[in-house]
C-alpha cells in the first residue's frame, strides 16, 4: 500500500505525454520555479484547472459564480480526454491545454485546482509547488501514507498555500467542538463514532456511466492517465469507474471515510493513530466490477486514549449517530451544528452555567456557522493567498486522513491489525 514503483522506461514513456522528462523532476522553466507573487487584497486569482470530469465540473460551477464576488477567472482547463477538455473550454471560457504542465509553465496562472483521480494527486502537488502556484486538492490529498509525506516536507519551505478539499472544515462545528472538549466540556474522550453509508438501486454501486465517445489513441490518452499506476490494457470502466479499484483509489476509505475521520481528528485535535484494524467485505453487490467492498468498518485507536469508530455500507443508507462520547457527556453532530448533554452519572454538569446556549433539558446547543460547502473552502484558500487566512484542511491534517485511511485499507487487504511507528512515521505489524 506504500508508493508503488514504477520502472524507469515506463516513466518516460508516461512522461513524454505529459510534457516530462526522464527522471522525476517535471519540464519547469527557471523561469517559472518556486514563482509565488504576493497578492493585495482584492487582486484577481486566475486559476487553472487539471481535470475536467465529474467532481471539477461541480467545482468549475461554483468557481464561475465567484468570478466576480471574489474576483477569480477561471484562466486555462486541462484534461487527457477531449470531450471533456472541449466541454470545459466551453464552459469556462478558459484556455486548454493537455498537459498540466502547461498550466504550471504558464507565469500568469496563481493557483490551480486539481480534480483527478487520486494516484496523480501527488506528482502534481508536488509539480505544483515547484512551480510556484497555489493548490486546491481534491481528497485524499494523495494515494499513499509515503506521498503525503513527501507532500508535507516539500510544503514546510514552500511560499503557496495547499487546501486539501474535505470541505467539511469550512464548517465550524469541529473547531468549535474542539474548544468545548478542551475545556472539559465532556470529561475525558473515550470513544467517537461517525459514518458515511448511501444505498445503491440495482445490482452495483458507483457504476458511473461509461461514456463509449472515448477512444484511447484517438481523443483520449490513457498512457497520461495511468501515469503511476501499473500498466493495463484499455478498460473503460478503470477510467470511468476508478474509485472500484485499488490502483487508483482507496475506495470507501479515501472517498468517503476521509470527509468524516477529518471531522473526529479536527474536533479532538488528533494526528496519528496508534492501532487501526479494519472489516468488511463485498455483502451485497455480487456482480459489481472492480476490486473495493461495498461495506467496510474501521476500528482506530489513537494514543491520546480514545476509539473511533468509523463505519460504512453502501447498501443501506441507515445513518448512525455521530458522536463524541466523554464520561462526563456526550458531543453529537447534527445537521444544524452540534449538541452536548451530560452524563447522567455526572451530579454536576460541567456544562451547565454556561449560559443561554443550555436549553431545559441541560444540553448545550451550537447552531453552525459555515457549512460543507466547496464555494466556502475556495473562499478560504483565496483568502489565505490574499491575506494571510489559516488554511481549514491543509497538508498536515490532509496528512493525518490520509494515515487513519490508508492503515484502513491496508488493515482490509492483508487482513492485518496494523500499529503506526511514531518515530519511523511509517506502519508496521501491530
Amino acid at each position: 500500500m506504500e508508493k508503488k514503483s514504477i520502472s524507469r522506461r515506463r516513466f518516460i514513456r508516461n512522461s513524454a505525454g505529459l510534457g516530462l522528462t526522464a527522471g522525476i523532476s517535471p519540464v519547469i522553466p527557471s523561469t517559472a520555479k518556486s514563482y509565488s507573487r504576493i497578492f493585495n487584497a482584492n487582486e484577481r486569482v486566475n486559476m487553472g484547472v487539471i481535470g475536467c470530469g465529474g467532481m471539477a465540473n461541480a467545482h468549475m460551477d461554483a468557481l464561475l459564480k465567484m468570478k466576480d464576488s471574489d474576483n477569480i477567472s477561471i484562466a486555462t482547463v486541462c484534461d487527457i480526454y477531449t470531450k471533456r477538455l472541449d466541454a470545459a473550454k466551453e464552459k469556462t471560457q478558459g484556455k486548454a491545454v493537455k498537459s498540466y504542465l502547461d498550466i504550471l509553465n504558464d507565469k500568469d496562472i496563481d493557483s490551480v485546482l486539481i480534480a483527478t483521480p487520486e494516484h496523480w494527486h501527488h506528482r502534481m502537488i508536488l509539480d505544483a509547488i515547484e512551480a510556484g502556484k497555489h493548490i486546491y486538492t481534491e481528497k485524499p490529498m494523495t494515494h499513499s501514507i509515503e506521498e503525503s509525506r513527501e507532500v508535507v516536507n516539500a510544503m514546510a519551505n514552500a511560499k503557496v498555500k495547499l487546501q486539501v478539499g474535505v470541505q467539511g472544515m469550512s464548517d465550524d462545528s469541529y473547531e468549535t467542538a474542539n474548544k468545548y472538549i478542551k475545556e472539559g466540556a465532556i470529561g475525558d474522550v473515550v470513544m467517537a463514532h461517525i459514518d458515511y453509508s448511501r444505498n445503491y438501486k440495482g445490482d452495483d454501486f458507483w457504476a458511473y456511466t461509461i461514456d463509449n465517445d472515448a477512444k484511447p489513441g484517438v481523443n483520449l490518452d490513457w498512457e497520461a492517465w495511468l501515469g503511476p499506476a501499473p500498466t493495463v490494457a484499455w478498460d473503460p470502466r478503470r477510467y470511468f469507474q476508478w474509485r472500484k479499484y485499488w490502483d487508483y483509489s482507496g475506495g470507501i476509505a479515501t472517498d468517503l471515510f476521509i470527509h468524516r475521520i477529518t471531522r473526529i481528528l479536527k474536533s479532538l485535535d488528533l494526528k496519528f493513530p496508534d492501532t487501526v484494524v479494519a472489516s468488511g467485505g463485498l455483502w451485497h453487490y455480487e456482480k459489481t466490477r472492480g476490486d473495493i467492498p461495498d461495506t467496510f468498518n474501521m476500528l482506530v485507536n489513537y494514543p491520546e486514549g480514545l476509539t473511533a469508530l468509523v463505519v460504512s455500507s453502501l447498501a443501506n443508507d441507515t445513518p448512525i449517530r455521530h458522536l463524541i462520547r466523554g464520561n462526563m457527556g456526550t458531543l453529537e453532530f447534527t445537521r444544524t451544528g452540534f449538541e452536548i448533554s451530560p452524563q447522567k452519572a455526572v451530579t454536576d454538569s460541567v456544562i451547565s452555567g454556561t449560559g443561554e446556549n443550555v436549553n431545559k433539558e441541560g444540553k448545550l446547543i451550537h447552531k453552525k456557522t459555515g457549512a460543507e460547502d466547496v464555494t466556502l473552502h475556495h473562499r478560504n484558500l483565496l483568502n489565505a493567498i490574499r491575506e494571510g487566512e489559516a488554511i481549514k484542511c491543509d497538508q498536515n491534517l490532509g496528512y493525518y486522513g490520509v494515515v487513519v485511511c490508508m492503515m484502513g485499507v491496508q488493515s482490509f487487504r492483508n487482513n492485518a491489525y496494523l500499529k503506526w511507528d511514531s518515530n519511523k512515521q511509517e506502519v508496521v505489524d501491530a
